[in-house]
């Protein structure tokens, strides 16, 4: 998959040029709709399908202190994308100054660098530009004047529910993987980074990868059985996510380790995507060391 970074690089493309617009945060049902049809579109007339998100979030940059945990921060989102067989993806810089462009200007310079734009392809609720000015009734106006087509994909429903980022954000953070994994056409998973810990899994007997999540969404906490995609090989494993109250009294940070079966290699610094696949436990406190060790024998026993 080639990544583009500017919108000029859209010239280098052969026209005509469809483009999948969106945020695609967790690039859901929903998400896979708006870039499937634009693919089958382009791919009928001969043209080139590009999808186009933002780094970061738009919420990061202009509500800071309410945005949302993320369903996949940028590197995550890429490898989702890519997994769809998509050949080219644009990544727009979204800081103040872009967040305020004119979504006429925004459009304007789409045009001027496609060659030519025959197709912008959202989502029915996609806003842009400027204080959200920009819909799909301005962007239909403007593809009327601009000479390209505007496609509107209808809200995609699961058992009667509207797809959409925050119902699964929400889902996950109840626990509600099943509900999540449906809306995402997934299992919901994490991509984190292999971060250093204080190695106490290894002295008793059970080492651990901790992983710096990026601000993606958690399930409550607890221990469960899981899957990680290192490499492109998959391993089974334990996760405990949670505040680890038998060993750091006191810390309220929740952390996220997973203990691989079978694994012996040095993956620090490595981005490690893990799977939950099924809740075995709540987190709890036990009396001492020895109890914790036999009750995560127990839960290794019950993941196997």
């Amino acid at each position: 998959m080639e990544i583009l970074r500017s919108i000029p690089e859209l010239e280098r493309l052969r026209g005509p040029v469809f483009l999948a617009i969106g945020v695609f945060d967790g690039v859901h049902r929903g998400h896979q709709a708006v870039i499937s049809t634009s693919a089958d579109h382009a791919r009928a007339a001969n043209g080139t399908p590009v999808v186009v998100t933002f780094d970061p979030h738009p919420e990061k940059v202009l509500r800071p202190e309410a945005a949302p945990h993320l369903l996949s921060a940028t590197q995550h989102k890429v490898a989702l994308i890519r997994a769809l067989g998509v050949e080219h993806l644009l990544i727009i810089t979204f800081n103040k100054q872009f967040a305020a462009t004119e979504p006429e200007d925004f459009v304007q310079k789409l045009v001027a660098h496609s060659k030519p734009l025959r197709e912008i392809c959202v989502g029915h609720e996609w806003s842009f530009g400027k204080n959200r000015r920009g819909n799909l009734d301005l962007l239909k106006r403007l593809g009327g004047n601009l000479n390209f087509d505007v496609v509107g994909i209808p809200p995609v429903k699961i058992n009667g529910a509207v797809v959409s980022s925050t119902a699964i954000r929400e889902a996950i953070e109840k626990g509600d993987l099943t509900k999540a994994a449906g809306m995402l056409g997934r299992e919901y998973t994490i991509l984190g980074t292999v971060t250093r810990g204080d190695n106490l899994g290894k002295k008793i007997g059970f080492p651990t990868a901790n992983l710096s999540a990026h601000s993606e969404q958690f399930p409550p906490n607890g221990v469960y059985a899981a899957e990680a995609r290192i490499d492109g090989e998959l391993y089974r494993g334990v996760i405990n996510l949670g505040i680890r109250p038998t060993v750091s009294s006191g810390k309220s940070e929740r952390v996220l380790e997973i203990h691989l079966f079978d694994f012996n290699r040095d993956i620090y610094d490595r981005d490690v995507e893990v799977r939950f696949l099924k809740f075995l436990r709540p987190e709890k406190k036990f009396e001492n060391l020895d109890a914790l060790v036999q009750q995560i024998r127990q839960d290794v026993e019950q993941a196997q």
